[in-house]
């Protein structure tokens, strides 16, 4: 399945202006910010994604595992020059402007966190799992506290079309909704000449929520809510 954007949201950039929760200054003040450089705390904003564990699928268990740059750029990179990728993520080029992407992110607030989705031992996915309601797309709909986006792409051009896109959307948003007991909606924002992306977030127990003009594009908002997550 092709990729669901072409990258609004998972930047920190241009979102000064929005909000963060109070606690998350109480951590950074007693001292308890990221662990290490390059890697962000998953912890005061999303939940500790990294503690998160994996999904059981049909196809065998699902993790989201955070970026490593030093381990993981050359396969994002690579990915990103599929020109099925290419055509809605816009990062093909150079490593660098992977790695500048990834940066963004990973020197940020912890608001987006980028992710390797991990499938019965193989990382085979590229994830950015974001706070919605402290990112710029929370100018466009009606956010509400706690909303949790997703941005995807399937890595490998024979992993796509064969329902693994759906299915793993699926798993995403349980984990989302288990582990984050606040969240009452994972979002997501195809565009909307994605047309497999729309189908697979569907298939994925998503509804349609609204069609939204976002800069660079126009999108579909897709919305999976908690409390219909066990009838779709």
């Amino acid at each position: 399945m092709p990729p669901t954007d072409s990258g609004l949201g998972s930047s920190s950039e241009d979102t000064l202006d929005l909000q963060l929760p109070p606690e998350f200054g109480a951590l950074f003040a007693e001292g308890r910010g990221p662990e290490s450089p390059g890697v962000p705390d998953a912890g005061p904003l999303l939940d500790n994604l990294a503690g998160w564990g994996a999904a059981d699928t049909p196809a065998g268990p699902f993790e989201l595992v955070p970026v490593r740059p030093a381990r993981d750029l050359d396969r994002i990179a690579g990915w990103m020059n599929d020109p099925a990728v290419a055509a809605f993520w816009e990062l093909a080029g150079p490593p660098e402007t992977t790695a500048a992407h990834l940066r963004a992110q990973l020197d940020g607030d912890g608001r987006s966190v980028p992710c390797l989705g991990v499938l019965a031992g193989v990382p085979m996915s590229y994830w950015e799992i974001y706070r919605a309601d402290l990112d710029p797309l929370a100018r466009y709909y009606p956010a509400r506290p706690q909303d949790t986006g997703v941005h995807l792409l399937i890595g490998g051009a024979g992993d796509r079309g064969r329902g693994l896109g759906g299915m793993l959307l699926r798993a995403t948003a349980d984990l989302v909704l288990d582990h984050r007991p606040r969240c009452a909606r994972v979002l997501a924002e195809p565009d909307l000449r994605n047309t497999a992306s729309v189908a697979a977030f569907l298939s994925a127990g998503f509804r349609y929520g609204d069609e939204i003009e976002l800069p660079g594009k126009r999108a579909a908002l897709m919305v999976r809510d908690r409390a219909h997550r066990h009838l779709l």
